[in-house]
């Protein structure tokens, strides 16, 4: 077999298809996809059996796994786009003359309003941020190829909120080796989470994990 050639399996076509595309690090316009059929005489056995699918992934002609994460994807027009849709929403605002800047980071883009009469947009523990990041993520990954990250930061918020959570992380990895009881935080979202697991990672008594769905999954400190 061709060494550029994958199969994947999956109980669906698409489980099958999304395994595949994760484990390659791409996305569906850049690879061939071919539905492998069972050759298989069906018997009154095999249709009881659980069923797998099988997809056969290859890299389009031109195009390999290296060369797809060498290089980021051109992002002009979608900082055009961001651009316009901040320069609407912002003249609908309180403050109409609001400062933001947005820089391309390989494959991030950080929005950021530094101005501290924009504090109002942060909402309660970053929620009202978090939500227009949303909706930003989705104007820039509109109609293209690949998803666009987008990060928002508001007054700094980010790099205090950082702080903080970093400083209780810290009390409660000692309250849990002390009382040799796990600690269960409360709901965060996926940002808040991935910082209090950095916090904790290297420490020596105490590990982290997360339960729960969102938006109401918590992070939960215990003994190693």
């Amino acid at each position: 077999m061709d060494e550029k050639t994958y199969i994947f399996e999956g109980k669906t076509t698409n489980e099958a298809i999304e395994k595949g595309l994760k484990e390659l690090k791409t996305n569906k316009y850049k690879v061939d996809i071919r539905v492998l059929e069972n050759e298989e005489k069906k018997t009154f056995f095999s249709i009881l059996a659980p069923k797998i699918v099988k997809v056969e992934m290859k890299f389009k002609e031109g195009m390999d796994k290296k060369e797809i994460n060498k290089e980021p994807m051109d992002k002009t027009q979608v900082i055009q786009d961001l651009e316009k849709f901040l320069k609407d929403f912002i003249s609908h605002l309180p403050t109409k003359n609001l400062q933001y800047e947005i820089k391309q980071e390989r494959d991030l883009i950080k929005i950021d309003i530094k101005d501290e009469e924009a504090v109002y947009l942060i909402g309660y523990r970053g929620e009202t941020l978090n939500a227009l990041q949303n909706i930003l993520s989705n104007i820039a990954s509109n109609d293209k190829q690949e998803k666009v990250r987008v990060l928002l930061n508001i007054s700094h918020y980010r790099e205090k909120r950082e702080k903080d959570l970093t400083t209780l992380s810290s009390k409660i990895a000692e309250s849990v080796a002390r009382s040799k009881k796990s600690i269960t935080l409360e709901p965060m979202n996926a940002y808040d989470r991935k910082i209090v697991h950095s916090a904790l990672q290297n420490h020596e008594t105490v590990k982290t994990y997360s339960i729960g769905k969102e938006p109401y999954r918590k992070v939960v400190v215990s003994l190693k």
